[in-house]
């Protein structure tokens, strides 16, 4: 099991890094023809920095639509953020200091997590808006997230399992080799939902995250009649013609 688990994880570490890198270029390749920036927008280079940072951090423009999704939205990704910032320390001999300062928060934060899923999974089967544009794939997911969360916690609180021996299986992993993982079937639950979750990562609708960057909607400066805006494939094409 433990020689399953490693190259598991060693697949499912390739499949994340490459997939999302090779989503990176296409959106970086990807054309903006327009400027559609969504009004009110900043109209300064710096301006859309702090956008773009208030949307990530306190997810602005869904605070201003729907208050009750925006909750349950932020309460997932923020414990999200602690749970896996948690975690570092299982890929760490000495854990970074700041690692040690959030123990405490992230290893209650996954009630937080789950409690937001659960509210985002609710939205989906009770608004009937909602329900007529999600696919089997949205629920999935969620229900997916949701049982990595269940099944950290029960080995936090119910069938305890040995960490110290999972941070040595990681340890090793990482230097590729194969420690022995200790015989824990929530834990067994957990690694194969993660690895589960980094493999169709790059292929799913959770890659709203690295996305929401190239947004143009987002990203751009307001400045049309100050400075004309031109696609690089259309520079070219406009230089070709007037040679």
């Amino acid at each position: 099991m433990s020689t399953f688990f490693a190259f598991l994880f060693w697949f499912a570490t390739a499949v994340i890094i490459l997939g999302l890198a090779f989503k990176i270029r296409q959106y970086w390749a990807t054309p903006a023809p327009l400027k559609i920036p969504t009004t009110p927008a900043p109209t300064t280079k710096s301006g859309v920095v702090y956008r773009m940072a208030k949307e990530v951090i306190v997810f602005e423009s869904l605070f201003k639509s729907n208050k009750w999704i925006w909750l349950f939205g932020w309460m997932f990704h923020f414990s999200l953020f602690l749970v896996l910032a948690r975690h570092i320390r299982y890929f760490q001999e000495q854990p970074w200091f700041w690692v040690n300062i959030i123990q405490p928060f992230g290893k209650y934060a996954a009630f937080g997590m789950v409690i937001g899923l659960l509210g985002l999974l609710a939205r989906r089967i009770v608004v009937d808006r909602v329900r007529y544009i999600s696919s089997p794939s949205d629920y999935l997911m969620l229900i997916m997230l949701i049982f990595i969360g269940i099944s950290g916690l029960m080995m936090q609180l119910v069938l305890h399992t040995d960490i110290i021996a999972v941070k040595e299986f990681f340890l090793a992993w990482m230097g590729f080799s194969i420690a022995e993982l200790p015989d824990s079937f929530p834990l067994m639950v957990h690694l194969s939902l993660v690895a589960l979750l980094m493999i169709v990562f790059p292929f799913s609708k959770l890659l709203h995250a690295p996305g929401v960057f190239f947004s143009p909607t987002r990203n751009q400066v307001d400045n049309p009649r100050e400075q004309r805006h031109i696609s690089d494939w259309a520079a070219k094409l406009e230089t070709e013609n007037k040679g």
